[in-house]
């Protein structure tokens, strides 16, 4: 664990930044704290990989799919920004180093750890296929060893990295070749099977302190990973006969995950269930992750002085952005081309009234900005409180209502119709433009474009429009105009969660409790053709899903169909100490559903 250095960012999304715990293939993991003092781990992509547009639809589609993993024995993904100049995720933090450390560490573990360990995963395995999934990384790095058992991370992730050698950096080979299966090493469609031959390759290593393949070079690995008879020397015979069929060759014969539970059987409840050496190394993380709380913010770097007019650098960090990808600008003073306001129409452009009824792709569509002519909306983005244009050129620009936005330092000195404009340059090579909300200042109205003096043009093209009008169909039982701070009044929610200490919305249609449980409601786009998943529960005429994960509870339904695929998705998140999180969920639950407008 180490300190951020200087320039490093302090914010992705709602999570603060604290401390880099790492950095593998796909990106780099650093330590974050919610706003309710949760830790999470933060894994931002690479550079290579973000400025790719392919992966970035199959990192969104993969990040949807593991959101729904929810099983006991992996960390579950929290949230997530894939349209972020620099894409992340955030996942449950939980203490503990990797199989790979602990073994290098101390040594194989004995044949009672290494039972268990088969048991966390195979059942983490359960919960990745159940959604769709196939993790396609399943090696030592990838299983952490916690205190109270395995964690599988990174389910369903890798996938994203599929499609060629510029974004694999191997031809195309997604994997660690030492633990990948013979059909994954062959680039064959794959199978839930190829994890299970990937379980059986992580269960040898822990045994014996080596994988089943080795060589002297990766494509000597990846020969003997496709024909070679797998090295089980040193396994203990109650144990080879668990992997010598998860590494058959043939997808066909191997286990399923359930067979290997049934095979298993349970195993005994444990308070420490590793050998000591391990929960020693647990203890020493527990110790270097007090100590990063601890550490002072380092100063930031400043910025450079522009060619033009030079301005304090005032550096924000977006939550849950969509941000676009382009090159650097100096900022001016710009003006938007005059486009008649809807007539009557006379609406405070940063009320969070009018930006939940203002639909964020008919703001600009067909409108003109200066210097880039016409934009035409992208087709449903997945978002109701953002969209992404595209001008003749191709270039992109972002708008978004209602987001979060986090100030660190330094003034505005530029200002829209008497409002402060807050600029933020990521990566180099983006920057966006906002106005505070009053009623809420950490949230905003933004846009996101290649240069700043765009960025200011287009929101000040942005603001005009929402006054003037640029409103969603409101059809009956939508959610759209809903306030989610005030479905519920407060006696309804402190009966479900207990005294309420603090509400807030965190966005514009997301609204946090804090009580003896935590809460997050969100109203969000959702697919209505995703297969239920979870444990179904009855809310009292609405069916939701429910999925328990640790200390934490995620509970969602479709509440009104918007299209073919898309429906209005309610989704809530609670979090309680020790247990009850669950139960809270279904009753605030039960009681929005009550309250909501009907379909």
């Amino acid at each position: 664990m180490k300190p951020l250095e200087p320039g490093d960012a302090r914010q992705a999304g709602r999570y603060r930044l604290v401390a880099a715990l790492g950095e593998g293939g796909m990106g780099r993991v650093l330590l974050g704290v919610a706003p309710d003092g949760r830790l999470v781990a933060v894994k931002q992509v690479h550079a290579e990989f973000a400025h790719d547009a392919r992966f970035r639809g199959r990192f969104r589609q993969e990040v949807q799919a593991s959101q729904r993993v929810s099983g006991a024995f992996t960390a579950a993904v929290m949230d997530a920004d894939p349209d972020a100049a620099t894409p992340w995720l955030a996942s449950v933090f939980v203490t503990g180093p990797s199989l790979k450390e602990a073994v290098e560490a101390t040594g194989p573990l004995p044949v009672d750890a290494v039972r268990r360990l088969a048991v966390g995963l195979a059942t983490a395995l359960t919960e990745i296929h159940r959604v769709g999934l196939i993790h396609r990384d399943l090696k030592p790095g990838n299983v952490l060893l916690t205190g109270d058992g395995p964690r599988v991370i990174d389910f369903g992730i890798a996938r994203a990295t599929e499609g060629g050698a510029d974004l694999t950096g191997t031809g195309g080979l997604v994997g660690s070749p030492a633990f990948m299966s013979p059909e994954q090493a062959e680039s064959r469609p794959l199978t839930p099977a190829s994890d299970v031959f990937s379980l059986g390759g992580v269960l040898v290593m822990a045994a014996t302190g080596r994988g089943p393949f080795t060589g002297a070079t990766t494509a000597q690995v990846l020969y003997n990973v496709v024909h070679a008879v797998p090295d089980l020397t040193g396994v203990p015979p109650e144990l080879r006969t668990l992997v010598e069929p998860c590494l058959a060759k043939d997808p066909a014969r191997r286990p399923s995950p359930q067979r290997i539970l049934d095979f298993l059987g349970p195993v005994a409840p444990a308070t420490r269930p590793w050998p000591e050496a391990v929960h020693r190394l647990i203890e020493v993380q527990d110790t270097a992750v007090r100590t990063a709380l601890s550490w002072p913010a380092p100063e930031p770097v400043p910025a450079p002085p522009r060619r033009r007019r030079w301005f304090p650098v005032v550096t924000a960090l977006a939550s849950v952005a969509a941000l676009a990808v382009g090159s650097l600008g100096a900022v001016l003073v710009a003006t938007a081309d005059a486009d008649p306001p809807t007539a009557g129409a006379n609406l405070d452009p940063t009320s969070l009234e009018t930006l939940r009824r203002t639909d964020p792709c008919r703001v600009l569509d067909q409108v003109t900005v200066r210097d880039v002519g016409k934009l035409g909306a992208v087709p449903d983005s997945g978002y109701l409180d953002r969209c992404d244009y595209r001008t003749k050129s191709g270039e992109k620009i972002s708008v978004k209502l209602g987001d979060q936005i986090y100030v660190e330092g330094g003034r505005p000195t530029e200002d829209l119709d008497g409002r402060p404009v807050l600029f933020t340059e990521i990566s180099g090579s983006t920057c966006d433009a906002s106005v505070q909300v009053p009623a809420q200042p950490e949230l905003g109205v933004t846009a996101l474009a290649e240069t700043c003096t765009l960025a200011k043009t287009t929101l000040a093209k942005v603001l005009e429009r929402v006054r003037g009008g640029a409103g969603y169909d409101l059809p009956p039982g939508t959610l759209l105009a809903a306030d989610p701070c005030a479905v519920l009044d407060r006696t309804a929610v402190a009966a479900a969660l207990g005294p309420v200490r603090e509400v807030k919305p965190s966005r514009l249609r997301e609204c946090e409790w804090t009580a003896a449980t935590s809460l997050r409601l969100t109203f969000d786009k959702g697919y209505s053709t995703v297969p239920d998943d979870g444990s179904p529960v009855d809310l009292g005429g609405v069916t939701g899903t429910r999925h328990p994960v640790g200390d934490s509870c995620a509970l969602s339904w479709n509440h009104r169909r918007i299209d073919a695929t898309r429906t209005e998705h309610v989704r809530i998140f609670a979090s309680k100490t020790g247990g009850g999180a669950c139960d809270a969920a279904v009753a605030f639950g039960t009681a929005l559903a009550k309250a909501l407008p009907r379909a």
